[in-house]
């Protein structure tokens, strides 16, 4: 009977089922990893670089997210403002400054950084939905000040945002160079984004994500360990945005608007949340529906949310997290 009740409470959870890991589960991992690396070395001769820079820029915001939501607990409406600002500083110092990319990127992810740190320590003082209402609230300003502020262009944004030379030596202009630079970027916030959930760290967030009160009772300053881990998220996620205005050479108030939040939830819960490899597949599925169904002009935005009401009726725990338990495997 008991077993029962567990088996009702595991389906019922929106996180996909936490399966038990050990030196096996290690290595399948490192067989995903290299899977993903053979994948990321395959693909720019099949698929449009572009495309597959676009995907990768995303998947990593989606990681970065979910590092926040599946293991942190804790739902922000309001991610697109990290990703956004990153975007602008990027390009702009790209541009006016004539900094290289890798400076670019570099200032965009600290500006991010630093923004978390400031609204973080403002929206952990609340829980629950008033946490997410707090730093929605924030990424509403950050927007109407990128609408208002001089700097980044307003509504045109910043456009012909130089590519640069890498280090000052090698060209991005080729779409192919710069997406082996997009593609290390996506695999090592992958790899560290993995060593933070495996961590202690990332275990004692897990421990606050699921029993809050017994994990303070324990000694954990649970306030602490969850601005860490927002600034970390938003980090990041800035990271993401900052190689988008490179990529894409434009900053636009597409990257700071509300929406873009909700797009990284999306990617989030139907890749799977609380997974490691979920947010990848969910932002796969996202960007190519948005790419190869642009023909179908508004309907896009419809068919979103009917894949995203048939994720959640059918398989709660996302794509990913139905594989991990159809293989009992933690992915």
């Amino acid at each position: 009977m008991a077993h029962s009740a567990a088996a009702a409470s595991d389906a019922a959870s929106p996180i996909a089922p936490a399966l038990p890991e050990g030196h096996d589960a290690k290595g399948f991992h490192r067989m995903v990893f290299a899977g993903i690396a053979v994948l990321l070395v395959v693909l720019p001769f099949v698929l449009y670089p572009v495309f597959l820079m676009k995907v990768l820029c995303f998947a990593l915001f989606a990681l970065a997210f979910n590092l926040l939501l599946g293991y942190g607990g804790l739902l922000s409406f309001g991610h697109a403002a990290y990703f956004g600002m990153a975007s602008y500083v990027s390009a702009y110092t790209a541009k006016v400054w004539g900094l290289t990319p890798e400076l670019a990127i570099l200032a965009g992810t600290v500006t991010a950084a630093l923004l978390g740190l400031a609204f973080g320590a403002l929206a952990i003082r609340r829980q629950g939905i008033y946490f997410s209402m707090i730093t929605l609230a924030l990424a509403q300003m950050v927007f109407f000040f990128s609408l208002q502020a001089k700097f980044t262009g307003g509504e045109d944004g910043i456009q012909a945002v130089p590519r640069g030379n890498l280090f000052g030596v090698i060209s991005l202009a080729d779409d192919r160079v710069l997406y082996a630079l997009v593609a290390v970027i996506f695999f090592l916030g992958m790899l560290l984004i993995y060593r933070i959930i495996h961590s202690p760290f990332g275990q004692v967030l897990k421990a606050i994500r699921d029993n809050e009160p017994r994990a303070i009772s324990l000694g954990y300053r649970a306030t602490q360990y969850k601005l860490a881990v927002f600034v970390l998220s938003t980090t990041l996620a800035g990271l993401a945005g900052a190689t988008k205005s490179i990529v894409f050479q434009l900053a636009s108030l597409t990257d700071v608007h509300w929406s873009m939040s909700g797009e990284v939830v999306l990617m989030t819960l139907v890749g799977g949340m609380g997974t490691v490899f979920g947010p990848i597949l969910g932002s796969f599925v996202i960007v190519a529906m948005e790419n190869y169904l642009a023909q179908f002009g508004a309907w896009v935005t419809i068919i979103q949310g009917v894949v995203f009401v048939i994720c959640v009726l059918v398989f709660r725990e996302g794509i990913v997290g139905l594989f991990a338990r159809l293989l009992k495997r933690p992915l």
